[in-house]
């Protein structure tokens, strides 16, 4: 955990006025620039000293065996692995023969800054060479949203004191030397050397490098080219490549005040099918569009598209400089994750570092796409496109688990199970549901009528027969869902989870609603009448268990008269309980490593009331440890909507810091997207009570904590701009573009249209008491922080 502050407060920015090699690792996550396609991780210009090389594309990756000591069927046979592909970022620079590195010499300045608005990641230093010449450094780094193939850099570099000469190397390489891996899980397995060199080129300031992999049979194509500004009479270019480097070497002589520039142009490529010659051409023809747009041309086309997502996406916080910063800087990476990811999933750790494999899970549809959905909805269809592409392995899968409908992965890059654990991975089902509340959600959001027929229908067709086939209906008519893993992974293989059932309660509705609609596509599905009525019956009888003497629901069947954890005897320093206790303890007490219930009555929160909520809330909180970044977010919306809202605050405070301070100690393997994407859900979901109504209505309560004086959010919906402003006491509803709208404040619908605002009294919400929290498992307190920036570790002001 990071407990000095490492960025300065802004609005629009995130900056590092110093250099903290100790925090390296975490800052090349925070850095990361990605598209959703490219991912660079923050690492310096000139590679060295790193945490972790990190260059992705999305999709690429390697296969390797997952031993067991006790095979059995139906056990996932091999592994998947994102790994570093050719890292196109690297400008080396000698001063006098003396490498440009950090590790030596003086620095007198440094800084580094992520500008949310412009999208790139600016660098400038002075640094003293230990023979004493003084030269000053600047970059600014970009990875391009509007032409999804290409990155690109701007270098710098100038003397200040006498003349020097200099050298700058600007490379592409492949096969860097990678950490060794740790014994923590949630850190991806360095694979050594996982390309395999095809071809090679260098000529004039063109470069190019093509691999291919071994297991995975994906070939990749890097291509970069330059422009080069410096005195004539100095400067010399020079170019070389082999199998894994491919190298520009400029020479020049710098009088004091003369600078040598290099623009860089960089451009992927990769594909299963591809010949060599079609994916050399396909990365050749981006970077003569990069080439042909020019550095300023991609900087202003960078701009104008982040003003477009901000225009309708932007939340405002008065009275946290720190949660404005935040939020911002999470719609930011959420965005990068995703924009043009096209029909590729979003990893846990989107593309900023290799953590979790490179896998992505349940967390992308639940917590991420509801963002996407109303900010950047094509992104969230094409994510949602991906998992239909990938039906005929899930229904394979299905196939092999003697099911019906399609199983999909608890964690995969190509849509293959990877996960080797069974209890927490093959039974954690209510991942398809999770898929199918995606996209009902998602055409809920927009209307989108042919992507509901299309595509939505299938998910929908494919996750219903699976359910009806998992599940049972008793000898007096009860429908059960047996030996599953609902969310909570410190519960396994239980029967009747309170969250699956509801989600698949759900899923077999939505599934018979939407082949009524469209009875010609589902026809071609061979759904039946006959099917439909199954799937009613099936979610009319979902058992939902609740103990009628504690006046709450079960977590799952029995799971209130298991033994609670012993929580007072468990030392603080034993947290995550997953990394100390075995997991056979764990499953059998209650204690909650991440909401599982709580995260129920938010995504159907129509199958409680009011005091149901309020009560079960109490029960749970004192069990969940949070021993996972998925928790803070819905934590802090059940806990707005009962009434507690100190503490719905300080867990948006928990949610928005977990990478910004680091308090999972593991931004170093990449960032947590749901976490920040979470950070959004807590304050539109949670403070501003959005929620959508029907399916074609969104309903909000909105509620402010005493510390802040005012939210605002901007979202989409129906193919409207939607502008909702809370302060205490009212709330303003503004229509910024679009046709007229219903919409739903607390229970009083009205129409909103562009005409003028409508402005709503926002009403006391009653105090729900004190909730109490495992002994040490408390969110910080959370307090405004004064109007004032981080300077150096310590506050200013």
């Amino acid at each position: 955990m990071i407990t000095d502050p490492a960025y300065e407060v802004a609005p629009w920015s995130l900056r590092e006025s110093e250099l903290n090699m100790d925090l390296l690792p975490q800052s090349e996550s925070v850095f990361a620039l990605s598209n959703g396609h490219i991912g660079w991780r923050g690492n310096l210009d000139e590679g060295e000293p790193n945490g972790l090389p990190g260059s992705y594309l999305n999709g690429v990756h390697e296969l390797h065996p997952l031993p067991y000591a006790e095979a059995g069927y139906g056990y996932p046979e091999s592994g998947q692995t994102v790994i570093n592909v050719t890292n196109g970022k690297l400008i080396r620079l000698l001063v006098d023969d003396e490498p440009f590195d950090l590790r030596y010499g003086t620095i007198r300045s440094h800084t580094r800054e992520l500008d949310m608005r412009a999208g790139v990641l600016r660098r400038a230093c002075v640094w003293v060479s230990p023979a004493g010449r003084v030269v000053r450094v600047r970059s600014t780094r970009m990875v391009s949203f509007q032409q999804r193939a290409v990155a690109a850099i701007s270098y710098e570099v100038e003397p200040l004191d006498e003349q020097v000469r200099v050298v700058v190397q600007s490379e592409l390489a492949a096969n860097e030397e990678l950490p060794r891996a740790t014994g923590d899980p949630r850190v991806a397995a360095a694979l050594e050397s996982p390309l395999r060199a095809e071809e090679h080129f260098a000529g004039g300031t063109r470069l190019g490098l093509i691999h291919s992999t071994t297991r995975s049979g994906l070939r990749v194509a890097a291509a970069a080219d330059h422009r080069v500004d410096g005195p004539r009479a100095t400067t010399q270019i020079s170019s070389e490549s082999g199998d894994d480097v491919s190298r520009l070497t400029v020479t020049s002589v710098l009088d004091k005040g003369e600078r040598l520039r290099l623009e860089k142009f960089v451009a992927y490529g990769w594909s299963a099918a591809r010949s060599l010659p079609a994916l050399r051409d396909q990365a050749d023809a981006a970077l003569v569009g990069a080439r042909d747009t020019g550095w300023k041309g991609l900087l202003d086309q960078q701009r104008a598209y982040l003003d477009r997502f901000w225009q309708r996406s932007d939340v405002e916080v008065d009275g946290d400089t720190e949660i404005q910063q935040a939020v911002r800087f999470a719609l930011f990476h959420v965005l990068q994750t995703a924009a043009r990811a096209e029909e590729r999933a979003i990893p846990a750790k989107g593309l900023t570092g290799s953590g979790y494999d490179g896998h992505t899970f349940w967390d992308a549809e639940t917590v991420v796409l509801p963002l996407l959905t109303f900010t950047s909805p094509r992104a969230a269809a094409e994510v949602l496109r991906w998992r239909h592409n990938m039906l005929p392995v899930a229904r394979e899968r299905a196939r092999q688990l003697g099911l019906e409908g399609a199983t999909f992965p608890w964690r995969t890059i190509n849509g293959d199970e990877a996960s080797s654990y069974w209890p927490a991975g093959t039974a954690a089902f209510h991942i398809n549901a999770d898929i199918a509340d995606a996209a009902v959600r998602y055409v809920a959001a927009t209307g989108d009528e042919v992507f509901e027929a299309e595509t939505g229908l299938e998910l929908l067709v494919e996750t219903a027969r699976l359910w009806r086939s998992l599940g049972h209906h008793d000898h007096a008519g009860a429908f059960h869902i047996d030996g599953v893993t609902g969310p909570d992974e410190y519960s396994a293989v239980s029967d009747d989870n309170v969250y699956t059932n509801l989600m698949a309660q759900a899923n077999l509705v939505a599934a018979a609603d939407a082949a009524e609609r469209h009875p010609r596509h589902a026809g071609k599905l061979g759904v039946s009448d006959e099917e439909t009525a199954a799937w009613r019956d099936a979610a009319a009888a979902m058992t939902v268990p609740y103990d009628d003497a504690l006046g709450v629901h079960e977590q799952s069947a029995g799971y209130t008269r298991h033994q609670r954890w012993d929580f007072d005897a468990t030392d603080v320093d034993h947290y995550p309980l997953m990394l100390h206790y075995p997991y056979f303890d764990l499953y059998r007490k209650q204690v909650v490593k991440q909401a599982d219930l709580v995260l129920a009555m938010y995504l159907r929160g129509d199958a409680f009331t009011p005091e149901q909520k309020a009560r079960n809330f109490a029960y749970y909180e004192p069990l969940t440890v949070r021993d996972s970044s998925l928790s803070a977010y819905c934590q802090s919306v059940i806990a707005a909507e009962v009434g507690h809202l100190q503490l719905a605050y300080d867990y948006l405070g928990e949610s928005a810091m977990m990478d910004l301070e680091d308090l999972e100690n593991n931004a170093r393997d990449g960032l947590h997207i749901a976490a920040l994407a979470g950070t959004w859900t807590a304050l539109v979901a949670g403070l501003g009570g959005m929620r959508l109504f029907d399916r074609d209505s969104i309903r909000f309560a909105p509620r402010l904590p005493e510390a802040l004086s005012r939210i605002a959010f901007r979202l989409m919906f129906r193919g409207r701009l939607l502008l909702v402003e809370v302060r205490h006491g009212s709330a303003t509803y503004t229509l910024a573009e679009g046709e007229p709208l219903e919409v739903l404040h607390y229970e009083e619908p009205f129409v909103l249209s562009a005409d003028h605002p409508v402005v709503r009294d926002v009403p006391e919400v009653p105090h729900s008491g004190q909730a109490e929290q495992p002994p040490g498992r408390a969110p910080r307190r959370r307090a405004a922080p004064p109007a004032t920036v981080r300077v150096g570790g310590h506050r200013a002001g």
